[in-house]
C-alpha cells in the first residue's frame, strides 16, 4: 500500500499491490465532503482486470467479498475521527 495523492481535508489516492488470491494492482480514493458540522467520507477502489480477475468475478461478487470490509473500516474511520484528542 502506497500513499500516491493527498489533499489534506479533501482526497487520499493509494496504490495496493496485491499477491493473493492472485498478482495484481489497484487504487483505492478516498474523498472528503464538508455536509454542516459533518464529512460525507466516499471510499472507492479500481483496477485493471486481468483474465484471472475476469473469471474469479464470474464466481465471486466482489461487493459480497469487499463491501463488509469497506464497512467496517468506514466504521473504524468514523470511530477515530470522532474521539476526543488524545492530551
Amino acid at each position: 500500500m502506497t500513499i500516491t495523492e493527498s489533499h489534506p481535508s479533501d482526497l487520499i489516492r493509494i496504490r495496493l499491490d496485491f499477491v493473493r488470491p492472485f498478482a495484481s494492482t489497484a487504487n483505492a480514493e478516498f474523498t472528503f465532503e464538508p455536509r454542516g458540522d459533518q464529512t460525507t467520507v466516499t471510499w472507492a477502489m479500481s483496477g485493471q482486470k486481468n483474465f484471472m480477475s475476469k473469471a474469479f468475478c464470474l464466481f465471486v461478487s466482489m461487493d459480497k467479498m469487499l463491501g463488509g470490509e469497506f464497512e467496517k473500516g468506514l466504521s473504524q474511520l468514523k470511530t477515530v475521527a470522532e474521539a476526543s484528542p488524545r492530551s
